[in-house]
């Protein structure tokens, strides 16, 4: 079901916006739990897109697993892309709870829950940036599976710089 679509792989579309979300979740979070304005203003946004970036990570998955069926192990990246999801979902958690204790505090004149504000910007920035190192592991370990070797294979032996003496 997730292997291809017109002949391509789904996997490089579906890790592409991935790849785009959670770092915007993870920047997100960051800022709407540092800037009280931002919070007000974005909360919702990043959470939909933390949320999104969440759901997308078991078809990134699932459609790795069909493309490894075809090419071979990934190795690491295999490993390190099943885990992803148990990084996005606190953070995607956390941003949806970062923008409900927002709109109830607005919601309610005067009222104010520092105690669980606080606790959930505290989580919601330890979440954002292990989920933004654990992005940067999954994506350094697939471009290492896909490019390393054709790169070392297909570079110029020392000493020959192209030129055709």
């Amino acid at each position: 079901m997730l292997d291809t679509i017109n002949g391509l792989p789904v996997h490089p579309l579906v890790v592409h916006a991935v790849v785009v979300l959670l770092p915007l979740a993870v920047l997100g979070t960051l800022a709407v739990a540092a800037v009280p304005r931002w919070r007000a203003r974005y909360a919702g946004l990043n959470a939909l897109v933390a949320v999104v970036g969440a759901v997308l990570c078991p078809v990134a998955t699932r459609s790795g697993e069909a493309l490894e069926r075809r090419v071979g192990d990934p190795g690491v990246h295999a490993e390190l892309g099943d885990q992803l999801l148990w990084f996005a979902a606190p953070l995607a958690l956390l941003a949806v709870a970062l923008w409900w204790l927002q709109r109830r505090q607005s919601q309610v004149a005067g009222s104010r829950r520092p105690r669980a504000m606080i606790a959930a910007m505290v989580l919601a920035v330890v979440a954002a940036l292990a989920t933004g190192v654990q992005v940067y592991r999954v994506g350094d370990s697939g471009a290492k599976a896909v490019w390393q070797d054709q790169m070392t294979s297909s570079a110029p032996a020392s000493g020959d710089q192209g030129n055709s003496d």
